[in-house]
This record gives structure tokens, sequence and C-alpha cells, in this order.
């Protein structure tokens, strides 16, 4: 199944969820016309930091810390405090399809090209998804107005090696869980 960020349907839903005629993973790969978009918007964003301009919670704080500047040297520990200050949720843990299924709708919108993502971070949403890693999300807490940030930053965090992952009904270290299914963390 080819992501682009447009054009994922619910039939397409069903067989990720279901597996193929032999029950077999989906795999799901990204277009290339949307690696193409995904590069461009980070280019863009690379861009726009070379040449000292500010963007909102990429080189500053958030909410009422918006106006101020985190210097260059600081933005990588800014993404990684900000996923784990926000994998606040409780609970028990979503079932493994919601995840998986959190996972696929992640990385098709991530395939749209309008985030400023690196293609690193895309990429590994997408071989996380065919590995089978599945992170533990707590199914209750969560901030913001969205009310998915909790939800999305225990996923990340996973991606990160930090957390929990499932491995069928048990949680374990989602460091441990990666190098098992011969993933690398994400660095933001």
């Amino acid at each position: 199944m080819q992501l682009d960020g447009e054009t994922l349907s619910l039939k397409e839903v069903e067989a990720f969820l279901e597996g193929d005629a032999h029950g077999r993973r989906v795999p799901i790969t990204v277009a290339p016309g949307s690696r193409a978009r995904v590069e461009k918007c980070r280019a863009a964003i690379e861009r726009i930091l070379a040449e000292g301009q500010t963007v909102y919670g990429v080189n500053t704080g958030f909410g009422r810390l918006a106006d101020v500047s985190i210097p260059p040297h600081d933005i990588r520990a800014l993404q990684v405090n900000l996923v784990r200050s926000h994998a606040a949720g409780v609970g028990e843990p979503f079932p493994p399809d919601v995840v998986r299924l959190a996972l696929l709708l992640r990385a098709n919108t991530l395939a749209k090209g309008y985030s400023g993502v690196r293609t690193q971070t895309l990429d590994a949403v997408v071989a996380a998804v065919n590995a089978g890693f599945v992170p533990r999300v707590p199914e209750r807490g969560s901030v913001g107005a969205s009310g998915d940030l909790a939800p999305l930053a225990h996923m990340a965090l996973a991606l990160m090696g930090e957390g929990e992952a499932l491995e069928g009904a048990r949680a374990v270290p989602a460091g441990e869980a990666l190098l098992r299914a011969g993933l690398e963390p994400l660095v933001p």
C-alpha cells in the first residue's frame, strides 16, 4: 500500500488491519511524489532556520513561551522534551490494532508533505508499521484542544526508544522492542 497523504481509502485501511488473503501484514510505502513534497517542505524549514528566522515550536517555546527563542544547540533537546512532557497518558493501553491504525494514519498525514518533518522521521514510522512494532499508548489522558497530543507523544516516545511497546499483550521497554524488530530509535 502506497501512502501519498491524499488517497487512503477505507478499503485499504480494512486490508491493512486484516492483512492480505493469507493473513499477512500489508506493507506500506511512501509514494515518490509524497517523498519529494516532504523533502521540499523540510528544505524550506532548514532554509528559514539558516536565515535566522523564527519558527513557532521549532526554535521557540510553546504556548505562553512562544516568544522565547531557543538557541540552535538546544533545538533537539526541545523536541525530545516536548515528546516526553506530553507522554502523560494513563490507564490500560489501546488495543494493538488501534495503535497500528494510528501509526498508519500518522504516516499518511506526514506523507502530505506539509509538516516540515524529516524524511527520516516518516521512514521511521513506516518501518515501525512494517515491522509490526506497536507502541503502548494509554487510553486516558490528553492535553491540548485537539485531544490527540498525549497519544501521539506516546507513539513518538516509543519510536525514540523510550516508554513502552506491546509485544502481544505484554508491555516491554520500547528500546528493547525496537532492537528485536530490527529498528533504530528515532532521533528528533
